[in-house]
């Protein structure tokens, strides 16, 4: 594996190997247009009824990631050039999108894709277009509006005039009304007001105590460590960093470039930033 992974206490081993692998990737790479290589050589690994962060600057190919496992990469002239993913235990390389959604995998995009022109039970009803019959339809959707109370007051509500927060909180309910094992989710913060990532965030980490396994893209590093057991720090197409959240949070690097916090615990400025600079022990 490419990444440079920081040495972890004996405890931490054996509390990490007491979870089931639920989603494994080996040696990933993607190809943009049969020429772009956009992931080159990506290792990753996702276990049961936990939350993995990939971090990273825009453009290292977090998106993308999550866009090969889901398999919707032909919607952007992507394939996958080399290496496997396997998810509960079955390889599911360049499997459909419709195929990975059937095995419990979903994958909530980003952009707020929500069906405008539809009320919100509407949209949330298409979400379980794979449940067998409408009475397990609205068995589904009676715990959707149990886990998230917000939407069972919208149901009425035409779904283009939501606010950014509650769009995103009915991408996540429709994504659980497929009853999935692993959600995949892109920037589920991008755009919105801290009080409502905050709400995000809290929604995500019931679904964990649910047992729901998660991998979240998100640019939110802070957000993000709070509730993730596992990140990955991607750059260039490839991770080259992974380790345990706690382990990533006390990361000196990580804390100035993603947390924005100096050694001192001064709050830093990026924005004039051009370049950054890894330290050398990221790779080893």
């Amino acid at each position: 594996m490419d990444a440079a992974v920081m040495e972890r206490p004996a405890a931490t081993v054996a509390q990490e190997a007491a979870h089931s692998e639920l989603l494994a990737i080996e040696n990933l790479e993607v190809l943009y247009a049969k020429v772009i290589l956009a992931l080159k050589g990506v290792n990753l690994r996702v276990e049961e009824g936990r939350c993995t962060v990939l971090l990273g600057p825009n453009g290292a190919g977090k998106s993308t990631t999550l866009k090969a496992i889901s398999g919707i990469l032909s919607i952007d002239d992507g394939a996958v050039s080399a290496g496997s993913i396997r998810f509960g235990g079955q390889a599911i390389t360049g499997l459909a999108a419709l195929d990975t959604v059937a095995r419990g995998l979903i994958h909530v995009v980003e952009g707020r894709k929500v069906l405008r022109h539809l009320n919100v039970e509407q949209n949330l009803v298409i979400g379980g277009h794979l449940l067998p019959g409408m009475a397990s339809v609205r068995e589904r959707l009676e715990f959707v509006y149990a886990t998230i109370p917000r939407l069972a007051e919208l149901r009425d509500r035409t779904s283009g005039y939501l606010s950014g927060g509650e769009q995103q909180q009915l991408l996540i309910g429709r994504a659980m009304m497929g009853k999935p094992r692993l959600m995949l989710i892109d920037e589920p913060s991008l755009g919105l007001a801290p009080k409502m990532i905050e709400e995000i965030f809290a929604l995500l980490a019931k679904l964990k105590t649910q047992g729901l396994s998660l991998l979240i893209v998100e640019q939110n590093a802070q957000a993000a460590l709070g509730l993730a057991d596992h990140g990955y720090v991607m750059e260039g197409g490839r991770v080259v960093l992974e380790a345990p959240a706690e382990q990533l949070r006390a990361n000196e690097d990580i804390r100035e470039f993603y947390l924005g916090v100096s050694v001192a615990g001064e709050r830093k400025n990026y924005r004039a930033t051009k370049h950054y600079r890894r330290r050398k022990r990221w790779l080893g």
